[in-house]
């Protein structure tokens, strides 16, 4: 029998001792033991099974932790995990109190740099290889991996630029296996396609002409073939380019056939790869879906409606109108930048357009959200999917910032709803003409309403901007949600031993707030809660807070939401029990008025 090579394998030092012969028996274990582990744990797999040879090779060429080695986003470290002290807990992964799913400087030196955003990789090694430099370290090695749709980020062309008027010794590697979560796309996807079937028309290397050592493409799941590389390039001085080329998914017959869903599959068999179906019944819709269909239902009616993601077609729903009006709606790409101020140009033209972008990745275009949308006062539409609590993949997902830093903007509309027919008649009411832009937020999951699809699809009802609504009357306390938070409120009052006692008020509109509702409740209330799923520090607590000091009421305020803190990963439910906003917090704090 074979003797196991992983179990004997503890880091990078254990690796090295292996022969060069051995490791292809170690690349089988490592992917069958990530296999088994995510088929039941769940977690992003087909990134890191496509990595493998490369993983290895990468430990096993370099002296890493003193070599730096950087993993864009991080999808595929799975890998680098298991090698660097964590394989004892690697089934602890994106689970409370477990690993992180991506590279986390805090959990282990072998993470230099904490990632979970596309196109950092190579601005961050450049950084290390230039201290390096700075300190008289010229031997040592700093290695940036970044995928084919993560280099086709503006960031990433912009390390490159910096790069190559360097001395830096960094080695950046580009992991090309033409897809990211959806199938990469763009004019440099065709160039990476031109250059792999050795059909580059213009008889040149943009990456040269950068001022790169370049190679490649070599093919990056042969793993003889990549060690044989590395160990030339660790030789060579300057800014250097590896071209690899993997198979996303390999070593899993449904994972390379289907690399779209084998991307997070949830949980599978691990010998058949057949994911297992969930006893599901008749489930409320997803929020994303809600858009999808909502936005494809308004574009037939409306041939002005146009449609802007940043690489997350499957992921926000826009797949449904990419498939019908492909000449309508857009995929640009990991370019959240691009999607912002593309959607601005459009609007300045007329057309009404969706820019769909996760909470967390708008992050990335603040200034262009700023200073082309809303000083120019355009009625772009932001739709923000996966805003407050995303669960396991923890701290850089998180869209809890969303309210804070887009309700301090001039023009700007924030609007968060409480359920699947008020996202679609939001969706419907900022297509019928707004005079600013608007902010759309909801959370990743599903929503309440089993039949919204059959029942409520198509039938709008147009929605007055800046009111609020009065859910339940009550005689002490007046608690004051924004967003789908409110579901927790409902329950939590009807658990209380006087829910009489509790008025419940449903905020959706963060700016512009309502006034006259307010006044209302102050002069009625001396204690208020407020309840969100975005950080306590200027969100819509703040409103409230702000709103009271400039009419002078001295109601108590308590302001409920995510703590000034990074919430690391967990189910929804364990991190909303972490932050007191579950329901059986609310309950024990509703009956204690």
């Amino acid at each position: 029998m074979t003797n196991n090579l992983l179990s004997n394998l503890n880091n990078p030092d254990d690796l090295r001792l292996l022969d060069e012969a051995q490791l292809p028996q170690l690349a089988q274990e490592l992917r069958n033991f990530i296999i088994d582990i995510v088929s039941v744990k769940e977690g992003h797999l087909g990134a890191s099974l496509g990595v493998i040879e490369l993983t290895i090779a990468l430990h096993y060429v370099f002296d890493t932790p003193n070599d730096l080695l950087v993993w864009d986003v991080g999808h595929q470290a799975y890998g680098h995990k298991i090698l660097t002290d964590r394989r004892e807990n690697f089934h602890t992964n994106r689970q409370l109190g477990g690993i992180s799913g991506f590279p986390n400087r805090s959990e282990s030196i072998y993470d230099t740099f904490g990632v979970g955003h596309s196109s950092t990789s190579i601005s961050a090694a450049l950084g290390m290889a230039i201290a390096s430099n700075l300190k008289g370290d010229y031997e040592k090695q700093h290695i940036a991996v970044i995928g084919d749709a993560s280099i086709a980020s503006g960031m990433a062309f912009e390390g490159l630029n910096h790069a190559g008027v360097t001395d830096a010794n960094l080695l950046v590697i580009l992991n090309d296996n033409a897809i990211g979560i959806d199938p990469s796309v763009g004019a440099l996807k065709k160039y990476l396609t031109a250059v792999k079937e050795g059909k580059n028309p213009r008889q040149n290397n943009m990456i040269k002409s950068l001022n790169f050592d370049y190679s490649g493409p070599i093919d990056g799941n042969d793993i003889f073939a990549v060690i044989n590389e590395l160990k030339r390039l660790k030789d060579i001085k300057g800014p250097k380019f590896l071209h690899i080329t993997t198979i996303k998914g390999k070593g899993l017959k449904q994972a390379e056939e289907d690399q779209v869903k084998y991307h997070a599959p949830g949980k599978f068999d691990a010998i058949t790869g057949e994911i297992h179906k969930k006893l599901e019944g008749n489930l409320p819709p997803k929020f994303q879906d809600v858009f999808g269909l909502t936005v494809l239902d308004l574009a037939q009616k409306n041939e002005k409606i146009i449609g802007i993601t940043p690489a997350m077609p499957s992921g926000s729903s826009l797949n449904y109108m990419m498939a019908a009006f492909p000449d309508r709606a857009f995929d640009v790409g990991i370019a959240e930048q691009h999607a912002v101020t593309l959607a601005a140009g459009m609007a300045t033209q007329g057309m009404i357009v969706y820019c769909n972008i996760y909470s967390t990745f708008l992050q990335r275009a603040y200034d262009q959200v700023i200073h082309d949308v809303a000083i120019q006062n355009l009625p772009v539409i932001f739709c923000l999917d996966r805003a407050g609590l995303v669960g396991e993949d923890g701290a850089t997902h998180h869209g809890v910032f969303d309210l804070a830093y887009l309700r301090c903007i001039p023009n700007m509309i924030v609007y968060a709803p409480r359920d699947e027919i008020a996202l679609q008649n939001i969706l419907y009411t900022a297509q019928l003409g707004l005079n600013h832009p608007i902010a759309i937020r909801y959370p990743r999951g599903r929503g309440s309403i089993t039949d919204w699809q059959s029942k409520y699809l198509g039938k709008y009802d147009k929605i007055e901007i800046g009111k609020s609504a009065c859910l339940k009357e009550g005689s002490k306390v007046a608690v004051l949600s924004n967003g789908t938070i409110s579901n927790n409120v409902t329950l939590a009052v009807a658990k209380t031993k006087h829910p009489e006692t509790v008025a419940h008020y449903d905020f959706p509109f963060v700016k512009p707030i309502d006034e006259i509702q307010l006044h209302s409740i102050f002069k009625k209330f001396d204690s208020v809660i407020t309840i969100e799923d975005g950080t306590v520090k200027g969100g819509f607590g703040g409103v409230i807070l702000e709103f009271a000091a400039a009419n002078h009421y001295h109601s108590k305020i308590n302001v409920l939401g995510i703590p000034d803190q990074f919430i690391e990963h967990g189910t929804v439910a364990e991190l909303q029990q972490l932050c007191k906003i579950d329901v059986k917090s609310l309950e024990t704090l509703f009956s204690s008025y």
